[in-house]
């Protein structure tokens, strides 16, 4: 018979394997934006590797420009911020699912997610603080999470496996879509950084895309 403090070990030492093998799945799931995308790409990026990608963002941007952000505070966040997608998945503006709903099933997952660990409600509001971007550092990470998505949709486009001809005909007649192809989109990565241009506009996000735009990044490494 295990005593009663072996017997609160145990449980404790349950619910973190509970969330570690709940959480990893994004291991496999595969971001649904490249998928709608159809990109050629003989493996496509996991919603984990968004997560770290975004991570790795925030530690250079924040290493190269002075800040004030509490960068470990932005790598939680992030490392946190994809979490609801291990049950709704990943939603994306062409699912005709409202940003309201998303974010309420969102919040439900969430809470479910972490129900059943200690510190979950402590979790659950640093996603609530990156969502509402109610501070410098949900706002410096939700920033990188956007630039990670166009660095990755400019490294497919140089690397030849994102093109126009390819993608499916709901997403080329969105309206949106259709005006920024209107306004000289060349590419789709074009598509991606003019959608989330107006995000950057006045901080080094800014700059950083405009750099982007003039290189090949299968030349940096």
């Amino acid at each position: 018979m295990l005593n009663i403090n072996m017997v609160g070990k145990n449980e404790r030492i349950s619910n973190c394997l509970k969330f570690y093998f709940i959480a990893i799945t994004l291991k496999t799931k595969i971001r649904q934006g490249w998928i709608n995308w159809n990109i050629s790409a003989e493996r496509l990026e996991s919603i984990s590797e968004h997560i770290y990608g975004t991570c790795m963002l925030a530690i250079s941007v924040c290493s190269e420009f002075e800040s004030d952000i509490d960068i470990e505070k932005v790598v939680f966040m992030l490392v946190l911020h994809e979490i609801e997608e291990i049950k709704i998945g990943d939603i994306t503006p062409y699912d005709n699912i409202s940003k309201e709903e998303k974010r309420i099933s969102g919040k439900q997952a969430v809470e479910e997610i972490f129900s059943g660990l200690i510190a979950g409600k402590k979790y659950q509001e640093y996603i609530e603080e990156f969502e509402l971007k109610s501070s410098n550092e949900a706002k410096f990470a939700f920033l990188c999470d956007k630039l990670e998505c166009d660095l990755q949709a400019k490294r497919y486009c140089d690397e030849g496996n994102a093109k126009f001809e390819n993608v499916d005909s709901k997403i080329l007649s969105d309206k949106r879509v259709i005006s920024i192809m209107d306004a000289g989109a060349k590419t789709v990565a074009d598509i991606f950084i003019e959608y989330d241009k107006i995000h950057y506009k006045g901080t080094i996000f800014e700059d950083i895309i405009n750099f982007l735009q003039e290189i090949d990044t299968t030349k940096i490494v």
